[in-house]
């Protein structure tokens, strides 16, 4: 139990028509901690009990029961608690102790599905460093969703259908080596994706023979289904190779290929309800009533449209999994296609529709570049990711030479470097991505949070210590009540971070844990033999879970914990 909950637990016998959940809301931190630990504002009551809001407080304060609590005052409208410290900091130690892999979880969503796409790269492209955010936002959420008791369906939503593979097929004709392609495929059909672009500008028939490929394919033309089922399996396994690399894996690899076989009965649903209109050849859906412009949804050529698929794809998905939420991890600038996406399903008389969740971001540069997969300036994220090993490589080696599991740890280090770089930022801002300054050991990165977990652990080896059952956690002071207050905060961490869908404030806390855990190691005698042994061992307790603690929220994020650095 944390101190929101011990402190909401003494106000529910004085309002008893409230509900806890509705007591915690209230609750607040000061901003001046001489003025407790937490308070409560007694503003919302004055209207209801015809009483000044100071006059409520005080007689508040009286009839609260003190024993937890080390005085509890009446400030103006506020009611100010002061935890017991000892007391309240003994049973959060004990509750993360006894069960860390859990601690903090809630269990809010009593194993409900939330179908979760994110990543969702396109086919004969390698990943770049663009699809990194989508990736790790997702990949981050998903982990939070499932500790706190949803059951996250995760969905690569491959984009593999489409015209531009129409493109890509017109291109491989025009200039397709298969000896090339075999020796490098990805990169060689890319290049030849960023000379069918290039060039259309001098060769509009160029565009044609790519909408000719696409038209070919959606027609089941033999030689077409080929080369796509070709450029498919290519795609996918060096993309699983990335995903290998930063622990990620889905549920569903089924792309936009597979909703196009669904496709009939959106637009026979949308027909019978009389939503298309005819406009300039094409057929259309139109949102004025919803502020909206219209969503094209067969193309003058008969062909397609993104939004076709994502229709199908919506309604298999709610009769799949019969989803509480659906999540979706895309860019912002598509934020206006998902409100359309939501309001034609709405007008197709799905309520359920409202249940889908767009999940923006801003975008990454690369040292102030934006990156583009049409004019071929596209970072490699498998490159990077390696690059990023052998730096963390290099510092090890200068911090600890004689590390026996060195390779292991760098891959764990640099990886997560990066991972953490990405969500320690607020989701919809844009970041931009410098590949020295992100592996540092020093500053706000994953390293230095890393490095503060192994260096608790280095200090509980050397200790000894084999267990804490037989602690007695009132043993802390002042400098063990800073930590473990704050890992008291944690459950409502996850909370805010699931509400928000945004993993920064997960990263944020463990960031603030390991400067607070820093400083507590530089100033705090432990091992040493002046100190008496209870509160000896109690600081011990107060590492581990410092420990534990950190290794959960580095988890939620896709980070690796090593033991040593």
């Amino acid at each position: 139990m944390n101190g929101k909950q011990i402190v909401a637990e003494a106000l529910q016998p004085v309002l008893p028509d409230w509900e806890m959940s509705d007591i915690e809301v209230k609750i607040e931190r000061p901003k001046d901690e001489k003025l407790g630990d937490y308070a409560f504002p007694t503003f919302t009551l004055a209207k209801t009990l015809r009483k000044a809001p100071n006059l409520i407080a005080s007689e508040m304060a009286e009839k609260i029961d003190p024993s937890k609590f080390e005085k509890v005052q009446a400030v103006g409208p506020y009611v100010n608690f002061f935890l017991n410290k000892s007391q309240v900091g003994a049973e959060i130690l004990k509750e993360i102790l006894s069960d860390p892999e859990n601690y903090g979880a809630r269990n809010i969503g009593q194993g409900r599905n939330v179908s979760t796409e994110y990543s969702s790269p396109n086919i004969a492209k390698p990943m770049g460093m663009g699809h990194l955010r989508s990736t790790m936002i997702g990949e981050s959420i998903a982990r939070i969703l499932a500790k706190e008791g949803f059951k996250p369906i995760r969905i690569d939503y491959l984009g593999d259908w489409g015209t531009q593979f129409g493109k890509m097929m017109a291109a491989y004709k025009m200039w397709g080596d298969d000896a090339e392609i075999e020796k490098d495929p990805i990169n060689t059909l890319l290049s030849y994706y960023v000379r069918i672009n290039k060039e259309a500008a001098d060769h509009p028939e160029y565009d044609d023979a790519g909408r000719e490929w696409f038209a070919k394919l959606e027609r089941g033309d033999e030689e077409a289904k080929r080369l796509w089922t070709w450029f498919r399996e290519v795609s996918l396994e060096r993309f699983k190779r990335v995903y290998k690399m930063l622990d990620v894996d889905f549920d569903s690899y089924t792309g936009e290929a597979f909703s196009a076989t669904m496709m009939d009965e959106p637009v026979r649903i949308l027909r019978e309800k009389n939503l298309l209109v005819k406009s300039q050849g094409a057929e259309i859906v139109d949102l004025e009533k919803y502020n909206l412009p219209p969503l094209m949804v067969i193309k003058s050529n008969g062909t397609s449209t993104y939004i076709t698929r994502d229709l199908a794809t919506a309604m298999y998905r709610k009769k799949t999994y019969d989803f509480y939420k659906s999540i979706y991890v895309v860019g912002q600038e598509q934020e206006v296609y998902f409100q359309q996406l939501r309001a034609c399903l709405k007008e197709m008389g799905f309520d359920w529709a409202d249940d889908i969740v767009h999940i923006s971001f801003g975008l990454m540069s690369i040292n102030g570049q934006k990156m583009s997969t049409r004019k071929g300036n596209v970072v490699d994220l498998e490159d990077v990711l390696n690059q990023s090993v052998d730096l963390a490589r290099k510092q090890i080696a200068e911090k600890n030479a004689g590390l026996a599991n060195a390779d292991e740890v760098a891959k764990q280090v640099g990886i997560g470097a990066v991972v953490f770089h990405d969500l320690k930022n607020y989701r919809r801002n844009p970041i931009d991505f410098n590949l020295e300054e992100v592996v540092k050991f020093e500053g706000e990165t994953g390293p230095y949070v890393q490095y503060a977990r192994a260096r608790g652990e280095s200090l509980l080896r050397k200790s000894g210590i084999k267990g804490f059952d037989d602690v007695d956690l009132t043993k802390i002071g002042e400098a063990e009540w800073d930590l473990v207050s704050f890992m008291g905060r944690y459950a409502d961490v996850l909370q805010k971070a699931l509400e928000t869908y945004d993993p920064s404030a997960v990263a944020k806390f463990a960031l603030e844990l390991a400067k607070r855990f820093n400083k507590y190691y530089a100033h705090t005698r432990i091992l040493v033999d002046d100190v008496d042994e209870d509160v000896k061992k109690a600081r011990l307790a107060v590492v581990k879970a410092v420990s534990e603690v950190i290794k959960s929220a580095l988890d939620l994020l896709d980070v690796k914990a090593p033991d040593e650095m």
